[in-house]
């Protein structure tokens, strides 16, 4: 799990310090930079996956999970002068336990938090990567560049840590710099007698990469029939296109899902179903094969217990736009970290309360963390709600607004306390819900005067 993320100069963001709940709610105006935080992390993602480990960054392309532009582009002011310096801070799914490399003791360091710093600059216009570190148990493992010579490296840790790098016999040869943003270079197990244990840290991240899964805002059109082979996809896909086979890998597989906290578990398609009752969208979901062996399947919903069965293409979008979500929230696997951009989109008011408690109810009872962007109010009060009813803590739900100062985005922590209630409201966080009150009551007070006379 996600606990703190701190970036430098990362497009709108000059500075950015952002603890992270089980579940973390990102609010604010249009092009505040609610969209940036997911986009740094899925950057992160797709370079740790990109081919080319020559790379620092992958900004991607179009059909990658974010598509950035260039340096320039991601850079804060697009100030090529500057550097993107981050860090982060994840909780290990088990304690991780590294043993002396010298056989003195039996585990010199152990811990179940990973740290891990990097930096970008641009250097003879291409991006490269001026620093590498993790923390782990209290010691900082630190790949820096030589002073006199910058794209050559060392080694190290502080002053004070209970474990040094011994080099192996022969010359002191520097090293190069990072792979990706993430790697140590070869080279440092061939030059150290006790570095081979950084792969520990190495793996752990990458563990936390795979783990990261994204649906965007824009959710594909419901189709008529959906083919399926039997293959298993990772997740929903960016945009809801996978869906389906989701759903329909999940239930080959017998897979059972949980309600909630104390109650029974049920199938994964009667999971689905369930909460688009409990949302008020649909009485009955079912996906069925078209004909035996055909290996075509048809999405089939009844609106309310009277109604007749329909396929999804021929009902509202809010079905089909919400589908997804529920359906990523169920599938990935405990431990993930799922990311989501405006999942209350096409629902009415009542709905996008209901998905809050979705949103809440699988990160508590499934293990897994939810960062979501959004723009609903109803959303927000729900989850507000849940932390009064004592069905969540503060540590648990995390709500944040941005806004824009001086061409630069600023957070602010909303200070939610055990009581649901939120004590530092910003100015006009969802409108002026008063002044617009009170310009209807005026309006209305003055064409009724006009019309008695």
């Amino acid at each position: 799990m996600l606990e703190k993320l701190k970036v430098s100069n990362f497009k709108v963001w000059r500075e950015l310090d952002i603890h992270l709940g089980r579940v973390t709610g990102l609010f604010g105006t249009n092009s505040s930079g609610k969209s940036s935080v997911l986009q740094f992390l899925l950057m992160l993602k797709q370079t740790k996956n990109a081919t080319d480990r020559g790379l620092a960054l992958d900004f991607g392309g179009p059909n990658a999970l974010v598509n950035l532009g260039s340096f320039r582009d991601v850079v804060h002011r697009h100030n090529e002068e500057s550097q993107i310096d981050w860090q982060l801070d994840w909780t290990l799914p088990e304690t991780l336990k590294i043993g002396d490399p010298m056989g003195r003791r039996t585990d010199i360091l152990l811990e179940d938090r990973l740290q891990t710093e990097c930096g970008v600059s641009l250097r003879r216009s291409k991006p490269w990567v001026h620093r590498l570190a993790y923390t782990f148990d209290g010691t900082v493992f630190r790949l820096d560049p030589l002073r006199e010579k910058p794209t050559q490296f060392r080694l190290s840790t502080h002053d004070s840590a209970p474990f040094k790098f011994v080099r192996k016999l022969g010359r002191a040869w520097p090293l190069p710099g990072p792979v990706k943003t993430h790697l140590f270079p070869s080279q440092t197990q061939k030059f150290y007698q006790n570095a081979d244990f950084l792969s520990d840290f190495e793996l752990e991240y990458e563990r936390l990469m795979d783990n990261i899964f994204y649906l965007g805002p824009l959710r594909e059109r419901p189709e008529r029939e959906y083919p399926w082979t039997g293959s298993s996809p990772m997740d929903v896909g960016v945009h809801g296109e996978h869906t389906i086979n989701a759903i329909l890998a999940a239930t080959a597989a017998g897979e059972q899902q949980q309600l909630g906290p104390h109650k029974r578990h049920k199938p994964f398609q009667e999971m689905i179903a369930h909460w688009l009752r409990t949302l008020g969208l649909i009485h009955s979901f079912d996906v069925r094969e078209v004909a035996e062996g055909v290996q075509l399947y048809q999405v089939r919903v009844r609106k309310d217990r009277a109604g007749v069965d329909v396929m999804l293409a021929d009902i509202g979008f809010g079905v089909s736009q919400v589908l997804p979500v529920l359906v990523l929230l169920y599938y990935v696997p405990k431990g993930s970290i799922v990311l989501m951009e405006q999942p209350e989109i096409h629902l009415h008011p009542s709905a996008q309360s209901g998905l809050a408690d979705v949103i809440l109810t699988t990160a508590l009872t499934r293990n897994i963390q939810v960062i979501v962007e959004s723009h609903s109010e109803h959303l927000l009060r729900r989850l507000q709600r849940r932390v009064a009813e004592g069905e969540a803590t503060p540590k648990d739900v995390k709500l944040y607004f941005t806004s824009m100062l001086r061409g630069s985005a600023v957070l602010s922590d909303l200070d939610l306390n055990v009581w649901g209630e939120i004590r530092n409201w910003p100015d006009n966080f969802f409108g002026d819900e008063m002044g617009e009150i009170s310009a209807i009551s005026v309006a209305g007070l003055e064409r009724k005067l006009n019309e008695d006379q």
